[in-house]
């Protein structure tokens, strides 16, 4: 059987950063194809070649909506690839609706999809990509990083031979009143703990300070939620694991996102690492 090569299909949201993330897996060793019709995808794969050629040993391919993107058509070239015994990742960009539309202002480019406002080409793309989002192995959220931590994002997730890595999880810590963060797989809500912003001495500290620390672990509903917690999260991730998810995010919530959810954040994260899992935490509003 010829030699095949590694697969990752880059689509998502217009304006979240689809060609950024093409020129970060060229810098990986990929070789990317932009803004190709889906039902071409096949094959290009077909006729990669990386034993004649090594620089054909990892395909990006970018589609999206200018290439009249169809999630059938898509699901069913996933699914030829995968029959064939390709090794494919689909990665999913996205953004909150404010951002692209900032993004598309600053630019002026015309958005792909046309509508008689961009916040409603913005609503038709997002409902028309709604099922391939949900099929993504991989999601990432643009809204507030960088270019440079997308490259990072990304050269974490595909700078190995191979798509298939240990599962990786993520803990982002958040306030409710700055709205849920997008990419969520698993969300704990901790506004039932006591609230150190009702402390005044505590009140102008975080999440990282020792005093609040101590008030959020104190009380017995914090043990018996984190040992429930890190029970379920004992059962979920070798299924998600087996199942090929590649990547994980955990929200931990409370109402401004200073106090209670980074402390938690940190414990979960804690007892990841403590099992050797590979865990990131961030604090989305810490400095709010």
């Amino acid at each position: 059987m010829p030699e095949r090569p590694q697969v990752v299909v880059i689509t998502g949201m217009s304006g979240a950063g689809r060609s950024l993330a093409g020129k970060a897996l060229e810098d990986l060793g990929f070789f990317v194809i932009d803004n190709l019709p889906a039902g071409l995808i096949s094959q290009v794969v077909q006729e990669a070649d990386p034993a004649r050629d090594a620089r054909r040993r990892r395909l990006a391919v970018a589609v999206d909506t200018r290439g009249g993107l169809s999630f059938e058509v898509l699901e069913q070239v996933l699914v030829t690839l995968d029959t064939d015994g390709v090794p494919t990742t689909l990665l999913f960009l996205d953004a909150d609706d404010e951002v692209l539309a900032t993004r598309f202002e600053e630019s002026r480019r015309p958005h792909p999809v046309e509508a008689p406002t961009l916040a409603e080409s913005i609503a038709l793309e997002r409902r028309a990509l709604q099922d391939l989002r949900g099929r993504a192995d991989v999601v990432i959220d643009t809204s507030d990083r960088t270019v440079h931590d997308l490259r990072r994002a990304l050269g974490e997730i595909f700078s190995g031979e191979q798509p298939r890595r240990p599962l990786r999880v993520a803990v982002t810590s958040f306030g409710f009143k700055h709205g849920v963060p997008r990419v969520i797989d698993l969300l704990f809500d901790v506004r039932f703990l006591p609230n150190p912003y009702w402390v005044a001495e505590l009140r102008p500290l975080t999440g990282h300070d020792e005093a609040v620390r101590r008030y959020v672990l104190g009380p017995g509903d914090t043990a018996g939620f984190l040992e429930r917690a890190q029970a379920l999260l004992e059962f979920l991730l070798p299924r998600y694991e087996a199942e090929g998810k590649s990547y994980l995010t955990i929200g931990v919530g409370c109402t401004g996102g200073r106090h209670r959810s980074v402390v938690i954040a940190e414990e979960l994260g804690r007892w990841l690492a403590d099992r050797q899992v590979e865990v990131a935490v961030r604090h989305r509003d810490l400095e709010r």
